[in-house]
């Protein structure tokens, strides 16, 4: 009998042990390695091995490995003869199979592990015919593309796919070797249909050539941006070449740093300072210029550099050249000016440019602010101001430390930065202003500032390096001295400027406020003329306070109204020079603010007037007292201090216990209630000057004597009737010379203080010098010229 082959897929087992996959499924056709690692599956494999050497290989329904069932894994796999068996040495074995055929389980036997089912093998269903000619060529096709455009596919793999005859065939390895899921790929393997199956995997084939495309153009525009910035790389190696061959700085970065480490290295700076400033050079040179810190370092290097290290040139005071720009720029002030040559002189001879601090005290508008702008000029130096009213942080004067954002330094290190010199004049304005809040106390701040002995060593908090602020010439002003902190009213020597008297604003409009207003409003010289008797009539109506601000304010209005007549045509140049007269200064100002008939006099009994001080000038006072019946007491009215109230109190008790020496009723006080008021309710006044002027006008008021006209009093009264001295004589003499006042009484402890007051300010105006109230009623209720022969045989005597 002839014997006949069987094919091998014949005697194919009808009953297989189940090997589950967890990574993707086997196709038919293939020699591949399989890694076994569980304890189970090895026994499944060595009983596949002892029994038939056949075994089915099935993916899982889920990726995760766990206790399998045979719900857990799908009903078509592929069979597959083991040809090999090799331990590993982590305990699990490698198997080389060699996959034959589809198979569709039956019935499982046994449905956990070991998995045992009945299977069969279903026939593929082979369509013949143009249509899977033409879908194997289109697979082969597309394929070629992909497996040229990925160099993940192996010489060998693109072999066996051109070896393949078989569309079905063809169509499972194109699925196997395809980058796509698990669970498309047993789509394919569970599809009999070969032309169902080759669609499929032409449609997977299609989704990776558009893959394809989409990495190809992403990988082009990296390798683009690659080369461009290796390009960008060479060409910046290559420039920072050049620039090195040719000298010259090779970045920006390097060219700050360079720059910087040149102008450093000029620098005078002392050893400790240097060691500092090289340190923050260096981490300068470290840093990332895209850094936030890069940017704070490097403008305190160049605030470093900009300062004024070197030492300046040596002083060369001339007072004479110094007198003649103060009388220059100043009208009057002589003791002022005197007191200014005085100081220069001292400077000059010690040669010494360290030492005490000028404060200027004063009313506003006395010129202060100027005063320091002549010293500045007359020692030739630099001048700064800056002003200190209302400032509340003490980083103002010492600067901000570098850990916060914005940080720069105090006002001290800045006005340096701008004058470029180390000895310029600086003036502190408005430093009786300064505040205090939870920022820091600025004043205390000053004080170091101030010190001859510790401002050598001055340390802002932004630089945090010792700077020598000693030759600086510190100048302060103020308008009181009353908050001042005492400590640093001790640094500096105080220098008063008291207010004008009527005759020195009108020698100072015509000599400085009139050209100059002149010149601001657009005005020729001669186009406005003032008579004197004008000049005084807006000083009196307009202009009474101390200084000369109002005044100025006053004339500038003139001026404006002027030039825009001017404009509008309403004057011709024919009419000009305008002639400014007492008749037409109201025509150009108004009203007169100080009304003629508003001028203090003496009208009545109980009248007084006084002289006070404020920080704004001295200023006459009139107390006015009025009895009417009722109960005895005493009201106060005007809105006095404490201190003002006290002095009522003593003039009153005192006024009462001399009543019956000048024959005043004995009840008259039980049967009259005293009322007595400082007019200007609304402007607040204190201290104890004002204690003769009240008891004078309750004397007044008793007695129904009216007191002298043109008289005015200052000074402090005990309870004993002593008259005590006062302060601010200077100021309230010259309040009483611009009031036209003829007779002063001042207490006769002030009389060195008259002194410092200048001869032309005492001129026409008696004092007498009191040292009880006995001598102020002698005085105040006597006939002038009686009182004028006794007071000069006094003094003779």
């Amino acid at each position: 009998m002839e014997q006949q082959i069987i094919p091998a897929d014949k005697l194919l087992p009808q009953k297989l042990l189940i090997l589950p996959i967890i990574d993707r499924p086997l196709f038919p056709g293939i020699v591949s390695p399989v890694i076994v690692t569980g304890e189970q599956d090895i026994n499944t494999v060595q009983q596949s091995l002892e029994d038939t050497g056949y075994i089915g290989l099935v993916l899982t329904k889920d990726e995760e490995r766990k206790k399998i069932t045979s719900d857990d894994i799908y009903t078509t796999g592929t069979v597959a003869k083991i040809l090999k068996k090799i331990n590993l040495p982590d305990g699990g074995i490698n198997i080389f199979v060699s996959t034959v055929k589809r198979f569709s389980i039956k019935k499982f036997l046994h449905t956990s592990e070991p998995i045992i089912a009945v299977v069969d093998y279903p026939e593929e269903i082979n369509n013949q015919g143009d249509e899977i000619i033409a879908l194997t060529r289109a697979l082969m096709s597309d394929m070629k593309q992909i497996v040229e455009n990925n160099p993940m596919i192996s010489e060998e793999v693109r072999l066996n796919m051109v070896n393949i005859d078989q569309p079905g065939r063809i169509a499972d390895f194109i699925a196997a070797i395809l980058n796509i899921k698990r669970e498309e790929q047993q789509e394919v393997l569970s599809e009999l249909d070969i032309r169902k199956r080759m669609e499929k995997v032409l449609i997977f084939v299609k989704r990776e050539q558009e893959l394809l495309k989409i990495q190809k153009r992403i990988q082009q525009q990296i390798n683009q941006k690659i080369e461009k910035s290796q390009r960008e790389y060479f060409l910046k190696e290559q420039l920072k070449a050049i620039k090195e061959e040719l000298g010259m700085p090779a970045d920006a970065k390097s060219a700050e740093y360079q720059k910087l480490k040149d102008k450093i290295d000029k620098l005078p700076l002392p050893d400790d300072v240097r060691e500092q400033v090289e340190q923050e050079l260096e981490k300068f040179s470290l840093m990332e210029p895209n850094s936030s810190e890069f940017t704070v370092t490097r403008n305190y290097l160049e605030t470093i550099v900009s300062l004024p290290w070197h030492e300046p040139k040596e002083e060369n005071i001339d007072i004479k050249r110094a007198k003649r720009i103060l009388d220059k720029d100043h009208y009057g002030l002589e003791d002022v000016k005197t007191r200014i040559l005085e100081f220069l002189a001292v400077r000059k001879l010690k040669k010494e440019t360290r030492g005490s601090i000028i404060c200027l005290v004063g009313p506003p508008g006395v010129g202060k602010t100027s005063i320091g702008k002549s010293i500045a000029r007359a020692l030739g130096r630099e001048f700064f101001r800056f002003s200190v009213g209302g400032m509340r942080d003490e980083a103002e004067i010492k600067g901000h430390r570098r850990t916060y954002v914005g940080a720069m330094p105090g006002k001290i290190i800045q006005g340096l930065k701008i004058v470029k010199t180390k000895n310029p004049v600086f003036m502190i304005d408005e430093i009786d202003k300064i505040g205090a809040s939870y920022q820091g106390d600025p004043a205390s701040a000053l004080l170091e500032v101030l010190d001859p002995e510790q401002n050598i060593n001055f340390r802002d908090h932004y630089l945090d390096l010792p700077f020598d602020i000693s030759q600086v010439f510190f100048i302060a002003t103020a308008n009181t001295l009353d908050t001042i902190p005492r400590p640093l009213l001790d640094r500096m020597e105080i220098i008063r400027l008291s207010g004008y008297i009527e005759d020195e604003k009108i020698e100072i409009a015509r000599k400085y406020i009139i050209p100059r207003s002149l010149e601001q409003n657009g005005l020729d010289k001669d186009t406005v003329r003032y008579t004197k008797q004008a000049l005084r009539q807006i000083i009196r109506g307009y202009a009474r306070e101390a200084g000369v601000r109002n005044l100025e304010k006053a004339i500038n209005k003139i001026h404006r109204r002027i030039a825009k007549s001017l404009v509008m045509e309403e004057l011709t140049k024919e009419e000009l020079p305008i002639n400014i007269v007492p008749e037409t200064v109201e025509k150009y100002l108004d009203k007169p603010v100080f009304p003629e008939e508003e001028t203090a006099r003496i009208r009545q009994p109980g009248m007084a007037m006084g002289l006070a001080w404020t920080p704004y000038g001295g200023d006459t006072l009139v107390i006015e007292a009025v009895a009417t019946p009722g109960r005895e007491g005493l009201s106060l009215t005007g809105q006095l201090g404490d201190v003002m109230r006290e002095s009522a109190n003593i003039a009153y008790t005192y006024v009462k216990s001399i009543a019956h020496k000048h024959n005043i009723e004995p009840d008259y006080f039980e049967k009259n209630h005293i009322h007595l008021h400082v007019p200007a309710g609304a402007t607040p006044k204190d201290g104890p000057s004002a204690g003769i002027t009240m008891a004078s006008a309750l004397l007044s008021l008793a007695t129904g004597k009216k007191l002298r006209p043109s008289l005015a009093m200052t000074g402090e009264l005990s309870l004993t009737g002593s008259v005590l001295p006062i302060g601010g004589l200077k100021e309230k003499v010259i309040a009483a010379k611009r009031a036209g006042i003829k007779h002063i009484i001042i207490p006769k402890s002030n009389t060195k203080d008259l002194e410092e007051i200048p001869e032309y300010i005492q001129k026409g105006i008696t004092f007498y010098r009191v040292e009880n109230m006995q001598e102020v009623i002698e005085i105040i209720f006597s006939d002038s010229k009686d009182q004028r022969t006794k007071t000069a045989q006094e003094e003779t005597k």
